[in-house]
């Protein structure tokens, strides 16, 4: 290192002239809530001397020395809370040098080779994005991760970053597992050059006053400090340009500063974030959160995504030859222990994505993927079938007998109102959500609801026709040698003689949208399903 001088001078001219004018905001915020205090002061001088004698200036010196007082006492307390509230800090999996030493020594590196402060620790998230993040704040320092990584398991500490310290650098997991070693450093080139601009006092100033204020915002939602949000929102706007065009020539030197690290390289890393982002989303939805919503969570989903983006550039011509990549070094191998690493970023996505609770347990357990076909897939068609024939059951004649059979439904969505079913089914889910999320939010607090949530709601008829296809893939499995299986990009699918069969969901949209049975009727008989033989349910 040379020294602060050259960490000074990535911060750009621009983003230290923008810090500046970040910082007078918060100067003529100051001067404003002391104007009254320095009135009071001339006036209460004036009245001492004998230059303001007689009516009416004492009436009006006490009253500005009222509003002086109580100016002072509010502009205080907004000040405290801007000072102490703590900033949002992003839930991740801290990272200890002792558990991936050989990640420490790559990030180190990077900074030595740039002239910028290391980061004074690493951090996981459970999604395709790097960044800084400033965890110097005293509420910061006492807050200890639950999911902490240290020495290879999971512990109780997180990394504290003491005032002045560089921020920690936040790593998306996904890219340790599917990005070599030399394509994660090209990626996080750029991001560890922050820490440059973010030793610089002027910026880091600006930076932690316009944090202070978001902070302030939250806590003017909390009972008394209502009050609070109002001028904190002003201040915000005051200086959101400001502080915006600040980021960027943060960026933008941040971006200069790591031209000579791996740029070649860089171009071919930064698609395969892209990559990876699109195969980190499918398996999100479409593996991870059937799962999930059972009450299980893979506990390998970066181990996962390889799997799923191999898939998916085998499938894409687009995506041709990345697969061949998978012969060099993985970026995993830069952990001591990546299955423990593994664990805990899979059990934090459950946390972000759909509220699950921050610890394993009995109605909360993890699931390797070799099991997850029997002990997933096969319980949830069984479950919506279940489900499907109860609303069946409440809709029919009291003299219609109960047949858990595929026939039945068939019989009935061919002459009756699929309308009336596919509410059935609405209100059926509503009111078990009711009680689920009463009983997550008695135990799991601010863990309850999801912060990202993956799945908008769907309508009755999409979710009539998915019950309807869990019915028929468990008539396939009972009666025709079919089996639950997992595809790594659609999730739980229908293996018949070890072959998929991705054409059911045609036939039952005829029958769903156009209550027309027969295009499912006959791929049953193709597939050899009997629908009057009644179907094995939870």
């Amino acid at each position: 290192m040379s020294g602060t001088g050259s960490i000074a001078e990535v911060g750009t001219p621009s983003a230290r002239s923008r810090a500046l004018a970040v910082l007078r905001v918060r100067s003529r915020a100051l001067a404003v809530g002391l104007l009254p205090a320095a009135v009071a002061v001339v006036l209460v001088s004036a009245r001492t001397t004998g230059r303001l004698a007689g009516d009416p200036w004492p009436a009006v010196t006490l009253a500005v020395c009222a509003v002086a007082a109580f100016v002072l006492l509010v502009g205080g307390i907004f000040a405290a809370v801007v000072l102490r509230a703590s900033p949002a800090m992003t839930p991740t999996v801290p990272l200890a040098e002792s558990a991936a030493p050989d990640l420490y020594r790559l990030v180190r590196d990077l900074a030595d080779r740039m002239d910028v402060p290391a980061p004074s620790a690493i951090a996981l998230t459970p999604d395709c994005d790097s960044w800084l993040e400033d965890r110097t704040h005293a509420a910061h320092r006492r807050a200890r991760g639950r999911t902490a990584i240290s020495g290879g398991a999971a512990g109780a500490g997180g990394p504290e970053s003491e005032p002045g310290a560089a921020p920690v650098l936040v790593i998306g997991s996904p890219f340790l597992w599917w990005m070599r070693v030399a394509e994660l450093r090209a990626v996080l080139a750029p991001v560890v050059a922050g820490t440059g601009p973010s030793a610089h006092p002027d910026i880091a100033d600006a930076r932690g006053f316009v944090r202070g204020l978001d902070a302030a915002v939250d806590v003017g939602g909390r009972r008394f400090l209502g009050w609070i949000a109002a001028p904190a929102r002003l201040l915000l706007r005051l200086c959101r340009v400001d502080a915006a065009e600040m980021e960027r020539g943060v960026a933008a030197a941040a971006s200069d500063r790591a031209q000579g690290v791996d740029y070649a390289l860089r171009i071919v890393a930064q698609e395969q974030v892209g990559l990876a982002y699109a195969g980190w989303d499918r398996l999100l939805t479409r593996v991870a959160l059937p799962a999930w919503r059972m009450g299980r969570w893979p506990a390998h989903l970066d181990a996962g995504v390889v799997s799923a983006l191999t898939e998916l550039s085998r499938r894409d011509r687009l995506a041709d030859g990345f697969t061949s990549r998978l012969g060099e070094r993985p970026a995993c191998d830069l952990l001591d222990q990546p299955g423990a690493v593994d664990e805990a970023a899979s059990l934090l996505a459950a946390r972000l994505f759909h509220g699950g609770p921050a610890e394993a347990g009995p109605d909360w357990s993890p699931v390797d993927w070799a099991a997850y076909p029997e002990e997933v897939v096969d319980r949830k068609w069984r479950t919506e079938a279940a489900r499907l024939l109860a609303a069946l059951d409440a809709l029919s004649a009291p003299s219609v007998p109960a047949a858990s059979t595929v026939e039945r439904v068939l019989t009935y969505l061919a002459d009756a109102d699929a309308d009336a079913l596919a509410g059935r089914l609405s209100g059926d889910l509503a009111r078990e959500a009711v009680p689920a999320v009463a009983a997550a939010a008695a135990g799991r607090g601010a863990d309850a609801l999801p912060l990202f949530p993956l799945e908008a709601p769907r309508s009755g008829r999409d979710l009539l026709a998915d019950h309807v296809v869990a019915l028929v893939c468990c008539a396939a499995v009972d009666s025709a040698g079919g089996e639950p299986g997992l595809d790594w990009l659609d999730g739980p699918v229908l293996l018949v003689a070890g072959v998929r069969r991705a054409d059911l969901a045609g036939p039952v949209l005829s029958l769903v949208e156009d209550r027309d049975p027969g295009p499912l009727r006959d791929w049953l008989a193709e597939v050899g399903v009997r629908p009057e033989k009644p179907v094995r349910l939870v």
